[in-house]
């Protein structure tokens, strides 16, 4: 990855593609698993979501070799594929993107109102 495709994302683009079309490949119920991954998923992400990245590949690799083994997506992801999906991430209360933003803000609103008071 060179400094122009980071700058870009164009790496990213082209990871996302990649996965879409091994998704693409995989049975109907594991397709669906992944779309509900995805969608899941991308809260999480930093602002690139450059982060996320492995994780998918992951996720997906995963459904790429119970499809091949026969097995569905359901005997392998259960019927909780939030649950699945915040247990990749780290666990219940994972912070997403929205919620270190968040937080950030308050920090640097905090910082300005000390520095007036005092």
């Amino acid at each position: 990855m060179n400094f122009w495709e980071t700058i870009t994302g164009s790496d990213l683009t082209r990871r996302w593609k990649e996965f879409e079309a091994r998704a693409a490949a995989l049975p109907e119920d594991h397709r669906a698993a992944w779309d509900q991954i995805a969608a899941h998923l991308v809260p999480h992400g930093d602002f690139t979501g450059r982060n996320l990245m492995p994780i998918l590949d992951g996720a997906l690799g995963l459904l790429e070799e119970t499809a091949a083994e026969g097995q569905s997506a359901r005997a392998v992801l259960g019927d909780d594929i939030p649950g699945f999906c915040t247990a990749l991430v780290g666990g219940e209360g994972a912070r997403t993107y929205r919620d270190r933003r968040r937080a950030q803000l308050n920090r640097n609103v905090a910082r300005r109102l000390s520095r007036l008071g005092g």
